[in-house]
């Protein structure tokens, strides 16, 4: 059993929550909502519960207890690989949602696949791992929390390719930027990639539910002196061979299409215009730096 300074960190156990029910994980729980890739024909991946376990003979995600040493998508993305041998790597991240019983809380992450995982159950916790249409969800008996957060996650769309234009926003705020181009856009990559649980959603996307948190593709477009600056998980770079707009208009239209809303950051009106007649919409720099 994993243990730091001679502590447990397994949350395997029982607690009762602020509302008095009681739930399966000391430090709360987590599960994977994995979906089809986005743009495809809509299918997710469930677990049918067996019968000797809590909530036995209904389907819900692939999910169990989280562990006081990781974050709510390290125990969704561990439960999946024990439960249906599903691979971190094969996991595209989309978004999050919490739900909060006060003292408890459950994490459903939500992902999507773009190759043809097939599904089946690993262990002794499932009856069965599968896709299911999702049409033919709302069919199935579903375990009770599953049964609840559903139709508020069903809509959620594909979280959006995130193109930034790195020279605008570094120039946008005063702080010496120009003194060193490439630091400046060094620390705003920095500051992008440290989003790992997840973006506040709202800015993102119109119409998702409190509590959900999104994980876009985060693509910075960076020129001049900038250019050498690299890419680090979580973001990747693009460097512009000589105009940066240009580069950014080729960066969204190639984006455009693949299953993905497309948000451009910039506060160039030129360049608004140019990337909306393709499809994308436009976030202003101060969104993204209060949101970063």
């Amino acid at each position: 059993m994993p243990t730091i300074d001679g502590v447990s960190t397994s949350g395997d156990g029982w607690t009762t929550c602020g509302l008095g029910h009681r739930h399966w994980g000391r430090f709360g729980a987590a599960g994977l909502l994995l979906r089809s890739a986005p743009g495809a024909a809509g299918a997710v991946g469930l677990q049918l519960r067996v019968s000797w376990s809590h909530h036995g003979g209904t389907w819900g995600v692939l999910g169990g207890a989280r562990n006081a040493d990781e974050t709510p998508v390290q125990a969704a993305l561990r439960e999946a690989g024990e439960e249906a041998s599903i691979e971190p790597e094969q996991v595209q991240l989309e978004a999050s949602y919490l739900d909060d019983h006060g003292g408890w809380s459950y994490t459903t992450v939500i992902g999507s696949t773009d190759g043809e995982i097939a599904l089946a159950p690993r262990g002794t916790e499932s009856d069965a791992v599968r896709w299911v249409p999702v049409d033919e969800v709302d069919a199935l008996p579903l375990h009770p929390g599953f049964a609840r957060s559903w139709p508020l996650l069903r809509p959620v769309p594909a979280s959006p390719a995130l193109v930034v234009d790195a020279a605008n926003v570094i120039g946008s705020r005063p702080d010496g930027w120009w003194r060193d181009r490439a630091g400046a856009v060094t620390r705003l990559r920095d500051q992008l990639a440290s989003l790992s649980e997840g973006w506040p959603a709202a800015p993102l996307a119109e119409d998702v539910p409190t509590g959900l948190r999104a994980f876009p593709v985060v693509v910075l477009v960076v020129e001049g002196e900038a250019r050498e600056v690299a890419a680090v998980p979580g973001v990747e770079v693009v460097r512009a061979p000589a105009s940066g707009d240009d580069a950014l208009v080729a960066t969204v239209a190639a984006r455009v299409g693949d299953g993905r809303p497309v948000r451009v950051v910039t506060a160039d009106r030129g360049l608004r215009s140019r990337v909306e007649a393709l499809g994308a919409a436009v976030l202003g720099p101060r969104t993204l730096l209060d949101l970063v």
